[in-house]
């Protein structure tokens, strides 16, 4: 009876181990880049750079020699050495400093343009101690970003230790930062799918820290909704209501409801249609299925119902978006 006992227990770790890697790969399910620019620092101090928010956007620093501070409103400030990698995966304002304190220069004062898709290069002579860092803006379609991504904190670090467990991330980040990295046909497409990457294998691992400290993410903690962000993100084709969906994590609608929009800063029903519309986008710019075969596969039982959410979705209708992807492939 105890190895049964055993059995059962393992079974049942398993499955919940399963289940938050489903999690993590909800919250990784790709945000397509659409655009980026990355910059090259060369700063002596002393210098401060103060970086807006950016909508649909995810930012990145690299830090490549010496080292620097992070600021942000009502935010304990954070230092950074050599080999450390701080994301901001909803492109929250920030200062970059050589000291917390210092008040600095608006970053479209020293980078005005900062076109995606182009590169740009920042120096500050001082007399203090050198620093260089590889920053990047990765612009993604906001309408991708689902309110699981959009509730994870505020800045991302790995440090330098982390960072060099993983030999992809740490060799993609030494490549884009060199100054002499490879230049020819095809550049912008290469660049931004390498920081495609870098993005994606940074948060890897930093998910898997979030889910081993859940109150760093409080919806981990919640066995019905995070159950319920699972079934989203691998079973929208069903055809799911709310009370279903209630039902199939063991809790009342109402209750449900209200736990799923505080946890997750969105209903379950909106969630359901993003989790919808972004399958249906990577159906209709990436494979060849015909559009007719989309609704079903993304749980859309009537064309015109599909056709009306995803033109609210997007803005464009299914046959545009196609289309407006292939052009710019």
């Amino acid at each position: 009876m105890a190895t049964v006992g055993t059995q059962g227990t393992d079974r049942r770790t398993d499955r919940i181990e399963a289940e938050r890697d489903d999690l993590l790969s909800e919250l990784l399910t790709p945000l397509r880049l659409t655009g980026v620019f990355d910059s090259r620092w060369h700063v002596s101090a002393p210098w401060a750079i103060e970086g807006d928010a950016e909508e649909g956007c995810a930012v990145l620093h690299y830090i490549v020699e010496g080292g620097c501070w992070i600021t942000a409103a009502d935010q304990t400030p954070i230092e950074l050495r050599a080999g450390d990698l701080i994301v901001f995966p909803t492109g929250v304002a920030h200062r970059l400093s050589d000291r917390p304190e210092r008040k600095g220069l608006p970053l479209k004062a020293v980078l005005p343009e900062r076109t995606p898709g182009t590169s740009g290069e920042i120096r500050i002579d001082g007399t203090g101690a050198e620093s260089r860092l590889l920053c990047a803006g990765l612009h993604y379609d906001a309408s991708a970003a689902t309110g699981l991504y959009r509730a994870l904190p505020w800045a991302l670090v790995l440090d330098g230790a982390q960072v060099d467990r993983e030999p992809l991330l740490r060799d993609t980040l030494r490549l884009l930062a060199s100054t002499d990295r490879p230049v020819g046909p095809g550049d912008r497409l290469i660049t931004l799918r390498a920081f495609e990457m870098a993005l994606v294998l940074a948060l890897r691992p930093l998910l898997r820290e979030l889910a081993d400290n859940p109150d760093s993410l409080p919806v981990l903690r919640h066995p019905g909704i995070s159950r319920a962000l699972v079934v989203i993100a691998t079973r929208f084709a069903e055809p799911w209501t709310i009370d279903s969906l209630a039902r199939e994590v063991g809790m009342s609608r109402s209750a449900f409801t209200a736990a799923f929009r505080d946890l997750v800063g969105e209903s379950p029903a909106r969630h359901l249609t993003g989790r919808r519309m972004q399958e249906a986008a990577r159906l209709l710019t990436e494979t060849t299925l015909p559009q007719s075969c989309v609704p079903e596969r993304v749980g859309y039982q009537s064309a015109v119902g599909f056709h009306l959410a995803f033109r609210k979705w997007f803005g464009r209708t299914p046959g545009e978006y196609r289309a407006g992807e292939e052009r710019a492939a």
